[in-house]
């Protein structure tokens, strides 16, 4: 599908401009220097998020749109999301899927920042043929020479949102009520412009809803649905435990949509910017709704390891971090026995 609607008007831009600024300073107003130290205490943790973000999430996000077929703008697209780092609503959907926060915050923090080199370089590696596809269609068309990805204005946009994370901290060193105030506001005004902004542009764009070929809705559904699967098993494989496992799930699937309406606004131009920004909104629109039923399902089927967890994490609060909780035989599920405490106390660890 050609499109070339214009999806933002300039009230849109302002209010998505006003919400990517709001969101970073409240990610940045929920970080301390102890987050960071965090990364350290799951190194392992954190090397199968890189690997599942930067690794799998890059190569599904490819494989889709040549599986699909998707047209080079769209393919593009769905690629850019696919190497966002997490979203800070990652954080939120583990907290209610009894996940490890510590792990998801310490993964939203460490891929936000190698996304500034990790982004470009994926970029270039997978678009490869759809940059070269649209260079041969603007000559064709006499519109241009050729097109190139713009890696510097990548660069910038990445750079440009860490700008008020960095003012998010620095209100956070000076005062955490205040920080407090903002990481909540800036959360209710992201769902909130959120909310308008796709519903304004589905109520505008109803013909264009209709007219959206059922690959691209595929592709913007599944590229979250593969991040799920994939980052538990992933986790799962390498004998994480469960609080672990849905945080690293909940965190490669859920990408960083305000990332990419920056980038795509700020990079690229029309027509290419149209397409790639409509997928985009798709995505962020169905992602909230997978999210919340994979959040369901974990918070089912975890509820006893999280229980288990909360249980030996006030044992050893009250009697030290060498004191072990005896269960009795049986009572522990295979998946939890060696490690009751699921990791957070080594004293808990069972061999």
């Amino acid at each position: 599908m050609e499109s070339t609607t214009q999806l933002l008007y300039p009230m849109d831009q302002v209010l998505l401009a006003l919400m990517i600024f709001s969101i970073m300073f409240g990610m940045g107003a929920s970080l301390t220097l102890d987050d960071f130290r965090t990364v350290l205490r799951y190194p392992r943790g954190i090397l199968i998020g890189f690997l599942s973000q930067f690794g799998l999430m890059p190569f599904f996000a490819y494989s889709l749109a040549v599986f699909l077929d998707l047209s080079p703008a769209y393919a593009i697209s769905i690629i850019l999301i696919g190497c966002l780092p997490g979203g800070t609503t990652s954080n939120m959907f583990a907290y209610f899927a009894r996940g490890s926060v510590a792990l998801s915050i310490a993964m939203t923090t460490a891929s936000t920042i190698m996304a500034l080199l990790m982004m470009p370089v994926l970029l270039e590696f997978y678009t490869g043929e759809f940059t070269r596809q649209i260079s041969e269609e603007m000559i064709a068309a006499g519109t241009g020479t050729e097109f190139v990805i713009p890696t510097g204005n990548i660069i910038g946009s990445l750079v440009l949102v860490l700008v008020p994370v960095g003012l998010g901290m620095w209100l956070r060193a000076k005062s955490q009520i205040w920080a407090k105030t903002a990481e909540d506001t800036a959360g209710f005004m992201g769902i909130i412009v959120i909310i308008f902004l796709i519903a304004t542009a589905f109520i505008r764009h109803t013909g264009l809803l209709l007219q959206t070929p059922k690959e691209i809705y595929i592709a913007a559904i599944a590229v979250g649905i593969l991040g799920f699967l994939f980052g538990f098993w992933m986790s799962r494989l390498f004998r994480l435990s469960p609080i672990f496992q849905r945080a690293i799930s909940l965190e490669t699937g859920i990408q960083n949509g305000p990332i990419a309406f920056a980038i795509i606004l700020l990079s690229f131009t029309e027509p290419i910017q149209s397409q790639m920004l409509w997928l985009a909104i798709l995505y962020s629109t169905f992602i909230v709704i997978t999210s919340s039923f994979i959040t369901l399902w974990y918070r089912r089927v975890g509820k006893f390891d999280f229980e288990v967890y909360k249980n030996t994490t006030i044992h050893n609060r009250l009697f030290g971090e060498n004191y072990v909780t005896h269960y009795p035989e049986g009572y522990l599920s295979k998946r939890i026995v060696k490690d009751p405490s699921q990791g957070s106390v080594p004293a808990q660890k069972r061999d």
